[in-house]
């Protein structure tokens, strides 16, 4: 069975969860649709093409390996937008152009931001029978992205390349194990998730529902699937 292995490292990364009010929280690990949107990022695909981001999230499964947590950054934030009586009838496709107003018509709100800061992951790709690329066509796509790649927000680049490997494993434990043994310097995982129907190769200690499956990207709709998991080690 092949796997594609890549790695994530970030000085900063946000995992989006479900947002309430001001609070934009992050969870340790990305989650499905973040990865899709990855791949079609290093595709080169635009965010209103929904159908071949379905073909992505349909196509392939991830599970997720954790590295190294990293420590919770929290982030007080304030940002200027217009209201929406405002820009009523005007342009707005960029930020230039909505705050091109008098400030007497600008707004400032405040949001809490968390992310997670000096952390690593270890993503290993499954390919369905749907899949519509080859792991290795994705692997060269990750080495030379279309589009900027960012992990979670547009202001968290990855750290380190990203050293995608196509790998022959019987699952993705056993194809991140080895993958990481040949990093320098050789690294662990301390947990595994993975989705429904993928062979990971390790029992789960935990499943519960996720509300990351992709809907349409670009009303940022998302469903619910299943997560599995399980602990590997200790986090230091």
């Amino acid at each position: 069975m092949q796997f594609l292995v890549f790695q994530l490292q970030g000085t900063l990364a946000a995992w989006g969860d479900v947002a309430v009010g001001e609070y934009r929280g992050t969870r340790d690990a990305p989650g499905a649709s973040t990865l899709v949107g990855l791949l079609g990022a290093a595709l080169g695909l635009r965010r209103e093409n929904e159908v071949a981001h379905g073909a992505l999230r349909d196509g392939y499964r991830f599970a997720v390996g954790l590295v190294d947590s990293g420590q919770l950054l929290r982030d007080y934030h304030t940002s200027q937008v217009p209201g929406r009586t405002s820009l009523k009838g005007r342009p707005h496709a960029t930020r230039r152009d909505e705050l091109n107003l008098p400030k007497h018509e600008l707004n400032t709100i405040l949001s809490t931001r968390d992310y997670r800061q000096n952390a690593a992951w270890a993503i290993a790709v499954q390919a369905t029978d749907t899949a519509p690329h080859a792991l290795n066509f994705l692997a060269q796509a990750l080495r030379e992205p279309r589009f900027v790649l960012y992990l979670g927000r547009k202001c968290c680049p990855p750290a380190a390349p990203l050293a995608p490997k196509v790998m022959d494993a019987e699952s993705a434990l056993p194809a991140l194990t080895a993958y990481l043994a040949a990093t320098e310097p050789p690294a662990t995982l301390h947990s595994l998730s993975w989705p429904e129907g993928m062979s990971a190769g390790v029992a789960a200690h935990l499943s519960v529902p996720r509300k990351d499956r992709l809907i349409r990207r670009q009303g940022w709709q998302f469903g619910d699937r299943t997560e599995h998991m399980a602990l590997l080690a200790e986090d230091d």
